[in-house]
């Protein structure tokens, strides 16, 4: 047995080429550019620029090592790319195509520091900003593996209390159903916020997206008598149970994820908490 150390890169590039090399299955995000330049005038570079899975436009910034910079050099870029949406819309155009370019999601733009370390205040003042930003630490162990970790993850807007999102939540489902939709579509909803720190959730007219960094879960609008989740849990990893889950693979649905859950009572939800877990574990 052999002690594998974790490492930093000899130089910034190095983490910079390999999450752009493989962007989408790191942090949910498609990649778009490198380098960006945003002009004589702003005077500086995006390290990368890339749409996440809810249409969000993501700014993502590399620092080798620690550097209090990494977060105000983003939060500078970002409030640049807010000037220059017509700008962004044409580099989705031209690298993902109209409809992507279409669906742009300019309510919840989002900053993504990757870096060797961050300190105390770092974290503290992530949490006390209006904007959506990751902190991601990152680690090489040996010369093949490469370690990614959530130091802190703040949603954009004004924080919201437990009690208000319940009542929001359950304001949407009683449009659809009476009052059991109501309460389902709310333990739905504190299940997967409450499955670990930093959970962020995305409103989008046709789903509604958990992440941390990536999607791990998308609650569709309540139906009639049953509500959808989809999962990033692998379905071939679940005995699949007609009526209760089902492989969504290769089939069109709104949000993300493979595995299909039907939640139709509270017992269901009972039922779902693993494969609540897994779908977090595996994003």
């Amino acid at each position: 047995m052999t002690e594998v150390v974790p490492r930093l890169a000899e130089v910034e590039v190095d983490v910079q080429g390999l999450v752009e090399a493989h962007m989408e299955t790191l942090l949910g995000v498609r990649f778009l550019a490198s380098e960006y330049g945003t002009g004589a005038v702003h005077g500086g570079r995006i390290d990368s620029l890339g749409l996440d899975e809810n249409g969000s436009p993501v700014i993502v910034e590399y620092k080798r090592g620690t550097d209090a910079g990494v977060i105000n050099q983003g939060l500078f870029h970002l409030s640049w790319l807010m000037d220059h949406r017509a700008e962004f819309e044409h580099l989705v155009r031209r690298r993902l195509g109209v409809t992507a370019a279409s669906q742009v999601l300019w309510s919840g733009p989002r900053l993504i520091c990757i870096a060797g370390d961050f300190s105390r205040y770092d974290a503290h003042a992530v949490r006390e900003h209006w904007r959506s930003i990751d902190l991601v630490r990152y680690r090489f162990f040996g010369s093949d593996l490469l370690g990614l970790e959530t130091v802190a993850s703040v949603s954009g807007g004004v924080p919201v209390s437990r009690r208000a999102r319940r009542q929001s939540v359950a304001q949407a489902a009683s449009d659809v159903q009476g009052a059991a939709m109501v309460e389902l579509t709310t333990a739905v909803d504190e299940v997967l916020l409450g499955l670990g720190e930093g959970v962020n959730r995305v409103e989008r007219k046709t789903y509604r997206a958990y992440q941390r960094p990536r999607n791990f879960a998308c609650m569709c609008p309540p139906q009639r008598t049953k509500l959808l989740v989809y999962l990033k849990a692998n379905p071939e990893d679940v005995d699949l149970v007609p009526g209760f889950t089902r492989d969504m693979a290769g089939l069109g649905h709104h949000g993300t994820g493979d595995l299909e859950v039907q939640l139709r009572t509270p017992r269901d939800v009972e039922r779902a908490q693993d494969l609540f877990r897994a779908g977090y574990a595996a994003a």
